[in-house]
């Protein structure tokens, strides 16, 4: 989905957040209201959308629904704040990054013995809230990158969508050497979910968990370095970007594609709609393929969007539940991912996106299904990117401040001492 606000201090370790569970009382009697916590922001008709979402919940259920719309750049502490205040609401949306640390931490009411079927939703998203046999958080509405591209600009000059990386980078060779006023490939430095994808799809994985419960981080592998190299090479070595891309995050990226500057990007599958409502003249003119695997398939691209979660302690858990039930359930879920321009976070109403005849969302379900995956699913994940690791190993790498064996050794380093508790 649309990039996430980097928090402007680390996050409460998982730790410190199950020591203030242990010693904050929460009030035990159901009330007749569930309060609910909702990203501001992702739909531009949210009030009108829970009017009549909560209004059908509580003709069912006989329960009002309160609803209350909280900044992203804010959420993470205002959760905090609120398990330190036992003021908790009843059910809270996160970001799928947000997930581990909350489920750790204990403040998540288990949903697993409520739900039937747990196949029924996107696993990469699923397992962000998955501790054993427990399930803390359910998908709610999912996003995904792909290669967004110019088609007018590819059928003029006979180009056609690459199927792996050196096809990928000789397409962006030849419109770079024909289209000179335009960026064949922007390779932006404040954008980790453009960095990711290069990373698995050089086989690595950013932090794998061992059996004693420590993490070993990939990033500095012969496979991830291969990936990145690829990644920031289309930049250093090719000319296919631009040197001011090394500050850009996703909205810059964006915007210079809506300004007709860019031929492909890295895009969320949200962004085709923006861009054609900044320019209307675009209409018609954008494709979207998957991103290309290093010799054929897809690389995978992180699978982001929003779970739904329900406290622990509140009294209301079971209503909580059922609500998040009732959002997740297709009628709703179809209409705030159409309303939004994200996917559901079912896997049968994804699969109906992948089918669709649009060729702006098509690509970026077949992406979701078949190659997306989260982050690490680890409770201190948050604070890596808090602390900006990845980003900072991309535009050290871009500024040619160091290699990018140097780069990788010491991303992987930090990664490990920050989800190892160092």
């Amino acid at each position: 989905m649309a990039r996430r606000p980097l928090l402007t201090h680390a996050p409460l370790p998982a730790a410190a957040l199950a020591l203030v569970l242990a010693t904050t009382s929460c009030g035990t009697a159901e009330d007749d209201t569930l309060t609910v916590w909702i990203m501001e922001g992702t739909n531009p008709d949210a009030t009108g959308f829970f009017e009549e979402a909560n209004e059908a919940f509580s003709e069912e259920h006989g329960m009002d629904v309160e609803v209350e719309f909280i900044p992203w750049a804010d959420a993470q502490d205002m959760i905090s704040t609120s398990i330190a205040g036992g003021t908790m609401p009843d059910v809270v949306e996160l970001g799928t990054t947000f997930v581990p640390e909350f489920s750790d931490a204990g403040a998540l009411h288990d949903l697993a013995p409520a739900i039937d079927d747990t196949s029924a939703y996107n696993e990469g998203m699923l397992e962000m809230g998955e501790i054993d046999d427990a399930v803390y958080s359910l998908p709610w509405y999912a996003a995904i990158r792909s290669v967004v591209y110019r088609t007018d600009v590819f059928e003029e000059h006979g180009a056609e969508e690459p199927e792996n990386w050196e096809e990928l980078r000789e397409t962006a060779l030849e419109l770079s050497e024909a289209e000179d006023d335009m960026i064949a490939f922007p390779v932006p430095g404040d954008a980790q979910y453009s960095v990711l994808p290069w990373i698995w799809g050089g086989g690595a994985e950013v932090a794998v968990e061992q059996d004693d419960g420590t993490w070993v981080s990939e990033v500095d592998s012969e496979e991830a370095r291969e990936g990145i190299e690829f990644f920031t090479d289309l930049s250093l070595e090719d000319d296919l970007s631009t040197t001011g891309a090394v500050n850009w995050n996703e909205i810059d990226v964006m915007e210079s594609f809506s300004e007709e500057d860019a031929v492909m990007a890295i895009l969320g599958n949200a962004n085709p709609k923006a861009v054609v409502e900044n320019n209307p003249d675009l209409e018609g003119d954008i494709g979207v393929f998957p991103i290309p695997g290093q010799d054929e398939g897809y690389s995978d691209s992180f699978a982001g969007g929003s779970n739904l979660a329900v406290f622990e302690g509140t009294g209301n858990e079971d209503a909580g539940t059922a609500y998040i039930e009732h959002l997740t359930d297709p009628e709703w879920s179809v209409r705030w991912a159409d309303d939004t321009g994200f996917f559901p976070g079912g896997v049968e109403e994804i699969e109906e996106y992948a089918e669709s005849d649009d060729p702006t969302v098509q690509p970026f379900a077949v992406q979701l299904n078949e190659a997306g995956r989260g982050t690490p699913v680890a409770p201190e994940w948050g604070q890596v990117e808090a602390e900006n690791v990845i980003v900072g190993m991309q535009q050290d790498i871009l500024n040619g401040n160091v290699s990018v064996e140097e780069a990788t050794e010491s991303a992987a380093d930090e990664i490990e001492q920050i989800l190892n508790g160092g």
